[in-house]
């Protein structure tokens, strides 16, 4: 039971941002809806870029998804929240790694292709994050956690990680393991 919620999580979240829209607009944007090796070899540098740029995130998002599961007792979807603080991890670094890994593998996409709908499209999500996580993921962790969330929110950097973790009390780093 516990996987098939992970499994639905995943299914309805980062595999439609990053799969199904995705494979949508290229689908669109090229008359036969199907790339050639040829196509993508043309471009080296962004090909390679655009690969380190989907690894750098995919890594993100396997390591924080790993994390929900293990010490939120929670999935990644709002209609399942992790019932735990998670901060610990990349979550030492950026309170938004996800979102910043989906962000990465989206960019990677977009140079990967070279189709400016999927430019437009890793756009589209990061505003929508941008709008959509203060305004309402971001108070709904402050009820949850009152004053844990609080001070990790005070403590580490929302988008830009920061080079050095932070050091959460003792307190929270019980409750979040």
């Amino acid at each position: 039971m516990i996987i098939l919620k992970h499994f639905r999580a995943i299914l309805l979240l980062p595999a439609m941002v990053l799969i199904v829209i995705p494979a949508g607009l290229l689908f669109l944007s090229r008359s036969t809806g199907t790339l050639s090796i040829a196509y993508l070899a043309t471009h080296p540098f962004s090909l390679v870029l655009g690969l380190v740029f989907a690894f750098m995130g995919s890594g993100l998002v396997i390591s924080t998804v790993r994390l929900f599961i293990r010490h939120g007792e929670g999935t990644l979807a709002p209609w399942d929240p992790t019932q735990k603080l998670v901060n610990s991890g990349p979550y030492l670094f950026v309170r938004n790694p996800m979102i910043s890994g989906v962000g990465l593998m989206l960019l990677g996409e977009a140079l990967i292709f070279r189709i400016p709908a999927l430019g437009l499209w890793t756009l589209i999500f990061c505003i929508a994050n941008v709008i959509y996580i203060p305004l309402f993921e971001e108070s709904r962790l402050k009820q949850q956690f009152g004053q844990a969330y609080l001070d990790y929110q005070q403590n580490v950097p929302r988008w830009l990680p920061w080079l050095t973790p932070w050091i959460p009390p003792v307190t929270d780093r019980e409750t979040s393991s």
